[in-house]
Formats: structure tokens, C-alpha cells, sequence
């Protein structure tokens, strides 16, 4: 492996580790913390929908960041499929 490839991987870890956290934070928060059901807005309701929207968006990253792991790794899971016959190398 390429030290400029085994870098972008190593990024790539990194950033998904990172949003991964997050996204457990501000589920963590939106369960456990902030008041759920209805009432009147106030800032801690506006608080809440900010958080739900936040992580709606690190989940977005998230899936993006997986691709581009699964993208960076594709030879390696094509040989492994290929060598376990889940993956026919000739015909694609």
C-alpha cells in the first residue's frame, strides 16, 4: 500500500470515528436529556429540533464517509469475495 493511500485511509477512519461520536452525543442528548413530547416552544424545544436536525446531518456524513471507506477498500473486499466465489472477477 502507498503511504498516499495508507494516509486518505487513515483520514478517512478518523473522520468516520469522529462523526460516529458525534452522532452518539447528540443521540445520547436527544434521548436522555432534552424533554421530549409537545408544549409551548421555548429554547430548549428549539434546542431539541436543532440537535435532531444535527444529527439527521452527521448520519448524512456518516453513510458518505462509509462509502468513500468501502470505496478506498474495494480491491481488497473484490479479492475477498472473489476468493470465497461470492464475486466472479471475469464477468464484472
Amino acid at each position: 500500500m502507498t503511504a498516499p493511500r495508507s494516509m486518505k485511509l487513515w483520514i478517512v477512519n478518523v473522520v468516520s470515528f469522529v462523526i460516529l461520536f458525534l452522532l452518539a452525543i447528540t443521540g445520547l442528548i436527544n434521548w436522555l436529556v432534552l424533554p421530549h413530547g409537545g408544549g409551548r416552544k421555548s429554547w430548549v424545544t428549539e434546542t431539541r429540533h436543532f440537535i435532531m436536525d444535527v444529527h439527521a446531518w452527521l448520519a448524512v456524513a456518516f453513510l458518505l464517509a462509509v462509502g468513500i471507506h468501502i470505496w478506498l477498500h474495494w480491491s481488497y473486499i473484490k479479492a475477498n469475495l472473489t476468493r470465497y466465489g461470492w464475486f466472479n472477477a471475469k464477468g464484472r
